[in-house]
């Protein structure tokens, strides 16, 4: 065992034993996401480096506090990638940091999410012990799937201290398509075009400068977006052009989410089949309808999940707008109580002395 991790370790049991909180830190990028921020820092900066890399199997581990821009290049130079393009929000976001937080960019309704790459990890509980589970192949994973249930625990549960990954091949064709149509219509080319056999990848509806307008990317062989181009029709964006929109999209930086003004951000998760919604205003809409993003005043709090339960999503507090004058309402839903049990169990069996990441996700967890 690295001299750095023993050091982790050491401070995780005496912080155990003298009941002192821990907050758990990679690059900082998300601090603003969650409940609240308690304890004293537990960085993760010592555990960096790709300790394996094989491109044939597509599978790469990495330590928690690497880089995700170095692991991402890394991947790059070998013509492959994080399909589900996790969100980068600024500079030094880390490995350890994008499992722990469980986002995923655009692509999540055609690719899948953070959850179904995370192949295995290495972490160290609340009591100071190194566990390993799952592996570096999917076969490897049976039974209860511990590694992937600390994918948006946001450090709750444990440290992360290693992860295996799968990959993907770059693909080898992409096109963006632009359409001018309303919400509605919008939401039903959506599921109509989700039933064929179309290599959709993204998708982001947005007021633009007064104009409601449909952005669709595809991905795939070369001959399936050029097909696909020709069945749906729109305006071709030129690749260049539009791909640094796609990351301002995966990170919340379009001038859409600039425009709020000091009102909350709320992100709504819901079915994608799901209807136009009644918010305070149009929202920008991804993932084929499945994610909505809301711009609201604090007041619109309870509305917002109303409107999310209504049609069985939930929606979630993502940023406090700087116009609060109170402190931010519940970032999450409230759990059911089932729910909740599980949730209270899991934190007394991986962090009996529960000094992880406190009150980040609910009270007491």
């Amino acid at each position: 065992m690295d001299t750095p991790l023993q050091a982790l370790i050491q401070r995780i049991r005496t912080a155990a034993d003298q009941g002192t909180p821990l907050r758990i830190r990679g690059g900082g990028t998300k601090d603003f996401y969650g409940e609240q921020l308690h304890g004293e820092l537990l960085e993760t900066g010592a555990l960096t480096g790709i300790t394996s890399y094989e491109p044939t199997e597509l599978v790469v581990t990495a330590r928690a506090g690497t880089p995700l821009a170095e692991l991402e290049a890394v991947l790059a130079e070998r013509g492959q990638c994080l399909p589900f393009e996790p969100p980068h929000f600024a500079q030094g976001g880390t490995v350890g940091g994008m499992v722990a937080a469980g986002l995923s960019g655009p692509a999540r309704a055609s690719v899948g999410a953070a959850r179904d790459y995370v192949l295995g990890l290495t972490m160290v509980n609340g009591r100071g012990e190194a566990l390993t589970f799952g592996g570096q192949v999917m076969k490897n994973v049976a039974g209860y799937d511990v590694s992937r249930l600390m994918v948006g625990a946001m450090g709750t549960l444990g440290l992360i201290v290693e992860l295996s990954l799968k990959v993907l091949p770059v693909a080898p064709a992409e096109a963006t398509l632009k359409f001018e149509m309303d919400q509605t219509q919008a939401l039903v080319r959506l599921n109509q075009w989700g039933g064929q056999p179309l290599p959709l990848n993204a998708s982001c509806w947005v007021r633009d400068r007064g104009t409601d307008t449909l952005y669709l990317r595809l991905r795939g062989a070369v001959a399936a977006v050029e097909a696909a181009c020709k069945v749906l029709g729109g305006e071709r964006q030129d690749n260049a052009q539009v791909a640094p929109d796609w990351t301002l999209c995966r990170d919340q930086r379009l001038p859409w989410f600039d425009e709020r003004g000091g009102r909350d951000l709320w992100r709504l998760s819901v079915p994608q089949t799901a209807p136009v919604l009644e918010l305070p205003e149009p929202p920008l809409i991804e993932w084929h309808g499945a994610l909505r993003w809301a711009r609201a005043d604090a007041a619109d709090a309870a509305r917002l999940r109303d409107a999310a339960a209504r049609v069985g999503g939930h929606a979630t507090l993502f940023v406090a707008g700087s116009n609060r004058s109170a402190p931010a309402t519940h970032r999450f839903c409230a759990l059911a109580s089932p729910l909740e049990r599980i949730h209270r169990e899991l934190k007394k069996q991986f962090d009996p002395a529960g000094v992880f990441n406190r009150d980040r996700l609910y009270a007491g967890l």
